[in-house]
């Protein structure tokens, strides 16, 4: 098996959507499609890549407008922390509603921290990250040493917490307990912005 990543940048807040794939079965989970599900879907059939499941970081507008579109095109699965569900619930909390855009989510799987789940032959830990919202995760393949960081960590910086559910002290708690316990090796692809490596941020980010 050979694992391979790729994303988009969607949307006019230049939201990063990835795809995680076996570069043999051709088979991709998708994390935080944005404002264009049909665009992810053709684009990824173009490549002959099938979608295999829906992963959400978080609800934020931003990273969800494009789940039910995507959703219904591939007849897929939506993942996400059980601890979000009231944010992809509610067009207030998720904010879309300040969009033009009012959305809301049901996920089909809801993960409990720490969770591993193995889709299409890939494995990801959930790990459960609360502070830009109140359940925002990361999500984490070992093998590869890769983490879909969504907004809990950013290249030298983190996430926001004035938005509804946001904790300062929470994510704060999310980096130190969480994520800088990760090895330094561990590249990091966040929701926004360029790729990092949790030893750079560990060493550099103020926030951490």
């Amino acid at each position: 098996m050979s694992i391979k990543i790729g994303y988009m940048t969607i949307g006019y807040v230049q939201t990063n959507c990835y795809f995680v794939y076996d570069d043999e079965k051709k088979e991709a989970i998708v994390f935080d499609p944005a404002a264009d599900g049909a665009g992810i879907y053709n684009a990824l059939l173009k490549n002959d890549i099938k979608v295999a499941a829906i992963m959400l970081t978080h609800g934020h507008f931003d990273h969800i407008l494009g789940v039910n579109e995507l959703k219904e095109k591939a007849d897929v699965k939506v993942y996400a922390s059980e601890l979000e569900k009231n944010v992809l619930a509610s067009a207030d909390l998720n904010v879309s509603n300040q969009t033009g855009r009012s959305c809301t989510i049901s996920p089909d799987v809801l993960l409990k921290d720490g969770e591993v789940v193995e889709i299409a032959g890939i494995k990801i830990k959930m790990i459960s990250t609360p502070g830009h919202t109140e359940g925002s995760a990361c999500y984490l393949n070992e093998e590869e040493g890769l983490l879909i960081a969504g907004d809990t960590l950013f290249a030298g910086s983190c996430g926001r917490t004035d938005l509804p559910t946001g904790s300062g002290g929470m994510l704060d708690r999310s980096l130190k307990e969480k994520l800088m316990k990760l090895d330094d090796d561990i590249k990091v692809y966040p929701g926004h912005g360029e790729s990092t490596t949790i030893g750079h941020e560990r060493k550099y980010n103020p926030f951490c």
